[in-house]
């Protein structure tokens, strides 16, 4: 007799923290160099790593037992504070609940400072536009035609409220959208 009852995966255990060195970064730009969504939307390996290496974003990387996983970009300045712009698991990785934990972390760091998490997926990418609605965030826009002619990218937001009740959990003091 069968049972419908999914088993439970033991978690993932994974080390999340900051790219720590050029070699690290290399890593990223490869990886992303060399699969999808990167591929369709053209991004080299040079294009990769001056995005890694831009001042204001904060790359982190999933490692285990010394070997890099996944890792993840993300900006706390701009119009969008909260911006999660790329997240990249290892082919050999995927499947494991690595890419889940990076979104994890990313909120954590995200809701300290700001109610918003927001993100980008390609339309033509339909498993991690998967991941991220089972991961409770909504579509709030569609920019068609915006990376690759004939495909959207569809802005995602996961929301603990409007910036004007929004109160930093360290200080309770409620943080002004210009700070």
């Amino acid at each position: 007799m069968r049972t419908s009852r999914k088993l439970r995966r033991a978690p993932v255990r994974v080390r999340i923290r900051p790219a720590a060195s050029a070699a690290e970064l290399e890593w990223c730009a490869t990886l992303m160099a060399s699969s999808e969504p990167w591929l369709t939307l053209g991004r080299s390996y040079d294009v990769a790593l001056q995005l890694l290496r831009r001042p204001t974003h904060e790359v982190v990387v999933a490692e285990r037992a010394g070997t890099l996983l996944g890792f993840l970009i993300l900006t706390m300045q701009g119009p969008f504070p909260g911006y999660v712009q790329t997240v990249a698991v290892d082919p050999a990785h995927r499947g494991q609940g690595i890419g889940t934990r990076l979104i994890r972390w990313a909120e954590e760091r995200i809701f300290r400072e700001s109610p918003n998490v927001f993100l980008c997926v390609s339309s033509f990418n339909p498993d991690a536009l998967r991941l991220y609605r089972r991961l409770g965030y909504d579509a709030v826009g569609e920019l068609p035609d915006y990376l690759v002619p004939g495909h959207a990218e569809i802005l995602l937001r996961k929301s603990r409220g409007p910036w004007a009740s929004f109160q930093t959990p360290r200080t309770g003091r409620r943080k002004r959208r210009s700070e």
